[in-house]
């Protein structure tokens, strides 16, 4: 089950109160600046000498209540920068956002989540990266490409996560299930967890929406198909393999191993807890800290195992991932502190005290050697993960796409509309919407 964000970014964010010191002013706001594109990456040049003036970042999500702790890392070396910072609500930052470009009334700095990253970057609102600022060697290749367009870096990748799949190790033992590996073995793990009379052996992300859209993404390059060809141009939603992926996805379903109706993602933790589901397939990594908060700490280690995804019939390995990254506006005021910050950001031990911070996972590789993370098998998995991430359509369009994507697999769970029907249906309507670009 693939949740939108983690636990953090998800946690309602109201009347949150943030205690101001020094130069770290967290009460800023957009401001207006020359219309127009700021300067390509190839022409900026970011150099090593400490940023000063005022920059103005807007966050979104619980992630920006802990940022002040790494302003004051910042600013140790940058002692005349002077921070505020402006704390959107999730839900409305892209709209936001959006508004702010075309009224020229943009922040110096952002940070973006791979989901709404598409859609910022098509406005033509922000610079690239500078040449030089940061090698992309050093970070997952999944996630520094979900901000490339046109062969073009627009974001500095700043955290990255994998989704897995999460079992009660009790259960599976007293079902003699082994941990499944393949589309096969993942059947056969979940009709023998049945059989020992687990109700819903596999939680699947059952809500028809966008991110249902994505797990069936994940499932189809598994079995080698994809949701648009590699130039974006074209959708190709309804190819055969991709139309095997949905029969598979709701096959599970069909036959009672999955359950159409859930869980809710709040009932999520409850179910498996007591034992109405046994794994959560393509579960985002922070379920394994709600599973301690709900029963205890340790509750995880003694009763939960991990796996990564499995591969297709062909051994196709696919891992829905995700993150955030930094961008800079074109009509920022202060493009120098905010390739300065999002460098800052990217360095390994900036990665690793924010993962010490927030928990939030690193997107530079040479982060994942630190003491601090090394031989945990939640991030081990991740790691792997990783390696094997799939990407969302790179268009403006894919929100509205995928939700009717999700749409479609509902009717064919619940409506006995074929797989190829509904694919051909989404396939149509897709090309209707065209791709943005």
């Amino acid at each position: 089950m693939h949740f939108h964000t983690t636990s953090r970014r998800r946690a309602t964010m109201l009347g949150i109160a943030l205690v101001t010191s020094g130069a770290l002013l967290l009460t800023g706001c957009g401001r207006g600046g020359d219309s127009g594109g700021g300067d390509a990456g190839a022409s900026t040049k970011v150099d090593d000498e400490p940023a000063t003036g005022t920059l103005e970042i807007w966050t979104q999500g619980a992630d920006g209540a802990e940022l002040p702790q790494m302003f004051e890392e910042f600013t140790k070396d940058n002692p005349d920068v002077e921070i505020n910072m402006t704390q959107i609500p999730e839900a409305e930052f892209a709209s936001k956002m959006t508004a702010a470009i075309t009224a020229g009334t943009v922040p110096d700095l952002i940070y973006a989540f791979t989901e709404t990253q598409s859609s910022l970057i098509s406005t033509g609102g922000f610079d690239a990266v500078p040449d030089g600022l940061v090698d992309p060697d050093d970070f997952f290749e999944v996630i520094w490409d979900n901000s490339v367009y046109d062969d073009v870096a627009y974001g500095v990748p700043w955290y990255a996560y994998a989704d897995m799949v999460i079992y009660r190790t009790d259960l599976a033992e007293a079902a003699g299930a082994e941990a499944p590996t393949d589309w096969d073995s993942l059947r056969t793990f979940g009709e023998d967890l049945k059989a020992s009379g687990v109700e819903w052996p596999l939680a699947l992300y059952a809500a028809y929406d966008s991110y249902t859209a994505r797990q069936l993404l994940t499932f189809a390059k598994q079995n080698g198909g994809g949701f648009i060809s590699d130039d974006l141009s074209t959708w190709t939603i309804n190819s055969p393999e991709n139309v095997e992926a949905l029969e598979y996805w709701a096959g599970l379903m069909a036959d009672g191993l999955a359950s159409p109706d859930g869980p809710a993602f709040l009932d999520t933790v409850s179910w498996s807890t007591t034992g109405k589901n046994a794994a959560i397939i393509d579960g985002g990594p922070w379920f394994v800290g709600w599973f301690d908060d709900a029963n205890g700490e340790g509750w995880a280690d003694e009763h939960l195992s991990l796996a990564t995804m499995p591969v297709g019939p062909d051994g196709d390995a696919a891992t829905t991932v995700g993150g955030g990254s930094w961008f800079v506006p074109s009509d920022s005021e202060n493009k120098d502190a905010a390739w300065k910050f999002a460098r800052f950001m990217s360095e390994p031990e900036s990665q690793v005290k924010w993962f010490e911070i927030f928990k939030n996972m690193p997107a530079v590789k040479s982060a994942w050697e630190d003491p601090a993370l090394a031989g945990d098998r939640l991030l081990q998995t991740v790691e792997a993960g990783l390696e094997t991430g799939v990407t969302l359509p790179k268009v403006s369009t894919w929100s509205q796409v995928g939700t009717v994507i999700g749409e479609q697999m509902e009717k064919v769970v619940r409506g006995g509309v074929s797989a190829q029907d509904a694919l051909d249906e989404a396939q149509a309507q897709a090309e209707s919407i065209g791709t943005g670009n």
